[in-house]
C-alpha cells in the first residue's frame, strides 16, 4: 500500500501517526512544498517577536520521518493529481502512483483588490518564510500598518511591536477577532493593545495603498478619509482554501474541498483535511472549513487512520480561538455570535472592566453551545468539554453552570459510562 500526502503541516503528521496507527509496514510519500519539516504555525509569531529560535518551531523530532518510514520530499509542489490514474506529478518531473491520496494543502493568504497591493513593500504572514522576511524588514522599517484584525493580523502586529516597530491595525469589522468575540471582549482586547501601544481601527480598512515615484509605499488612505504613512503593509486578512489542485482534477470543491463522514472526497481513495477541507461541525451539523490547529490535526488523523482501512467517522470540528493579548489571556469557542432575533439561543455575560475579565455563555436546548473567556480562562477546559460531549442540562445544573462555574459533578452519570467505560454503559441498556 502507498499513501501520498500533498502538503506537510500538522495535518499530515496527523496523517502520518493515524496511517500507522493501523499500518506500520505501507509506503509513505510526503509532498511538501516549503523547504522545512513540519512546523507549529501559531509559532511563527513567537519567532518573529523574537521570543523563540527558529529549532523549536518542529513538530517532531529530527528523526520523526525516518522512524515512521516517510520518504520526505521538500521543496516540491504537485502540479497534477490524475485520480483515474491514481497519480500525481510534481515540478521536479516525478510522476508518484498511489493507493491513498491525502489533500492537505492548507491555506493561501486573501488579498483583496485594494488598489496598490501589488508591488513592493506588501506583505503576508503565514509561513517561516514570511516571519524570516519580517524579521530581516523590522531591523530597517519604523512604521508598519496591518490589514486585517484576525488572528493572523494581531499577531503579525504584536510581534512587528515586540520588534520595535510603529504598528497600525486597521479592521474592517466594529471590532478585532469579530468572527471569535463579540463587541465587549473586542474592546478588552483593542484596550490592551492600545495600552502597550498599538493603535487599532475599527470600522475602517484601507480604501488604496499610496506608492512613491519609485514604486514604495509611503502609506495607506482609509475609507474614512485618513491617510497613515507607512514602510510596509501586512496583509492579513485571512486564509483561504487551497483547493486549486483538487478542482482541477474534478474533485467536489466548494469553499474547500468536500468530504464526507470518513474525510473522502468525492473521488475514490482521495482524502482531504485541514484547512483546505470542507468537514462537518460539530454543532450545526453542516459542512464548513475550520481553518484551526486542532481541527487540522484531528482531521489528518481521521483521514490517516481511515485511508490505512479504519473505516471510522470523524466526529466534526469545534470552531475555537485562543490568543493572549500582552498578559491578557483570551478563549473562544463554538457559537460565540448566535443570529440576531434567534430566539432559540439563550445568553449569559458577566463583564468586569476594572479587573479586565469577562465570560459568555450560550446555550441552546439545554445544551452548552458556545462561550468567551477574557482575562480568567482557568476553567476554558471544562466549559469546551460541555459542547463537545453535548451535555444535556437541567435547570438546576445550568444554573450552577452559570453562577459557580463548571464542575465535573455536573456531567450526568452516563458521560462517563459512554466515554470511558462502555462496557458497563452497555450492559445496563
Amino acid at each position: 500500500m502507498t499513501y501520498v500526502i500533498i502538503g506537510n503541516g500538522v495535518s499530515s503528521i496527523g496523517a502520518i501517526e493515524g496511517i500507522r496507527r493501523h499500518d506500520q509496514k505501507g509506503k509513505i510519500v510526503v509532498i511538501g512544498a516549503e523547504d522545512a519539516a513540519a512546523y507549529g504555525r501559531p509559532l511563527i509569531s513567537y519567532l518573529l517577536a523574537g521570543k523563540i529560535g527558529a529549532d523549536r518551531l518542529a513538530l517532531r523530532g529530527d528523526d520523526y520521518y525516518t522512524k515512521n518510514g516517510v520518504d520526505l520530499k521538500l521543496g516540491t509542489t504537485v502540479t497534477k493529481v490524475d485520480a483515474a490514474k491514481k497519480t500525481v506529478e510534481t515540478d521536479k518531473g516525478e510522476t508518484i502512483a498511489y493507493d491513498k491520496l491525502l489533500v492537505a494543502t492548507g491555506g493561501i493568504p486573501f488579498v483583496p483588490p485594494i488598489p496598490g497591493v501589488q508591488g513592493a513593500d506588501i506583505y503576508s504572514f503565514t509561513t517561516l518564510a514570511h516571519a524570516n522576511t519580517l524579521i530581516d524588514l523590522s531591523k530597517s522599517i519604523k512604521r508598519a500598518i496591518v490589514i486585517g484584525g484576525g488572528l493572523i493580523g494581531l499577531k503579525a502586529a504584536e510581534s512587528l511591536f515586540d520588534r520595535g516597530v510603529a504598528v497600525t491595525i486597521v479592521e474592517l469589522a466594529p471590532r478585532i477577532l469579530s468572527a471569535g468575540f463579540d463587541e465587549k471582549a473586542g474592546k478588552l482586547a483593542a484596550n490592551r493593545l492600545k495600552n502597550v501601544g498599538i493603535e487599532v481601527n475599527c470600522g475602517v480598512t484601507a480604501k488604496e495603498i499610496q506608492r512613491d515615484k519609485n514604486g514604495r509605499v509611503k502609506g495607506v488612505l482609509l475609507t474614512d478619509g485618513r491617510f497613515l504613512e507607512s514602510d510596509v503593509v501586512v496583509v492579513a486578512i485571512g486564509v483561504v482554501p487551497h483547493s486549486a489542485i483538487a478542482k482541477e482534477a474534478g474533485i467536489k470543491v466548494e469553499r474547500g474541498i468536500i468530504v464526507d463522514a470518513k474525510l473522502m472526497t468525492s473521488a475514490k481513495d482521495v482524502y482531504a483535511a485541514g484547512d483546505v477541507a470542507q468537514a462537518i461541525d460539530q454543532l450545526s451539523g453542516e459542512h464548513r472549513v475550520v481553518p484551526i490547529w486542532p481541527n487540522a490535526y484531528n482531521q489528518g488523523y481521521g483521514a490517516g487512520r481511515n485511508m490505512a482501512g479504519a473505516k471510522l467517522p470523524y466526529a466534526g470540528g469545534l470552531p475555537m480561538n485562543s490568543i493572549s493579548f500582552y498578559g491578557l489571556p483570551t478563549i473562544s469557542v463554538g457559537v460565540v455570535n448566535p443570529p440576531e432575533g434567534d430566539t432559540t439561543y439563550e445568553v449569559h455575560a458577566l463583564l468586569n472592566e476594572e479587573k479586565e475579565t469577562y465570560r459568555k455563555l450560550v446555550f441552546r436546548d439545554g445544551r452548552l453551545v458556545g462561550y468567551v473567556l477574557v482575562g480568567d480562562i482557568d476553567k476554558a477546559g471544562m466549559y469546551t468539554a460541555f459542547i463537545k460531549f453535548e451535555m444535556q442540562l437541567d435547570g438546576k445544573a445550568k444554573d450552577k453552570l452559570i453562577n459557580a462555574g463548571p464542575e465535573v459533578f455536573l456531567w450526568p452519570a452516563e458521560l462517563f459510562d459512554e466515554k470511558w467505560n462502555p462496557e458497563m454503559s452497555k450492559a445496563a441498556r
